[in-house]
């Protein structure tokens, strides 16, 4: 199958800022730490704010891109759906390999911190579901 890497692209720009916008604005009405993985990586690479945003976006570019080309077709349901199922096994990923790296222990130290970054992955997913949908150009 051809991508369409405009859609895709878009896709994880779109998925990336909206999950970023779960950490920075819903997090906290839930109760939990504001959640900012762009300040995160730049403060973990030792750079400033851009590099962060920029290594946050390539990321979730290069996500969207392994789920057009490998996940969206073998997942059940409907394209939101099978983005989320997908955004499920990075969530995994960071809270047990990322987080510990960076300091923050398993599952982000905390249940409620995992707990949002679930929703803010799960949210990334569903966004690239339904922008990449067959991801057919």
């Amino acid at each position: 199958m051809r991508l369409n890497y405009t859609k895709v692209i878009g896709a994880g720009i779109a998925g990336t800022l909206v999950m970023t916008g779960v950490g920075l604005f819903v997090a906290p009405m839930m109760g939990l730490m504001k959640m900012n993985p762009a300040d995160m990586l730049a403060m973990q690479m030792g750079h400033g704010a851009i590099f962060g945003w920029m290594a946050h976006l390539m990321i979730g570019v290069v996500l969207a891109t392994l789920f057009a080309s490998v996940a969206n077709t073998r997942l059940p349901g409907p394209a939101p759906i099978r983005g989320a199922l997908f955004a499920v096994a990075p969530w995994l990923m960071a809270q047990v390999a990322v987080m510990p790296m960076m300091g923050m222990g398993f599952f982000s130290g905390s249940v409620p911190v995992a707990m949002g970054s679930l929703v803010g992955h799960l949210m990334y997913g569903a966004v690239i579901g339904m922008v990449i949908g067959s991801a057919q150009p």
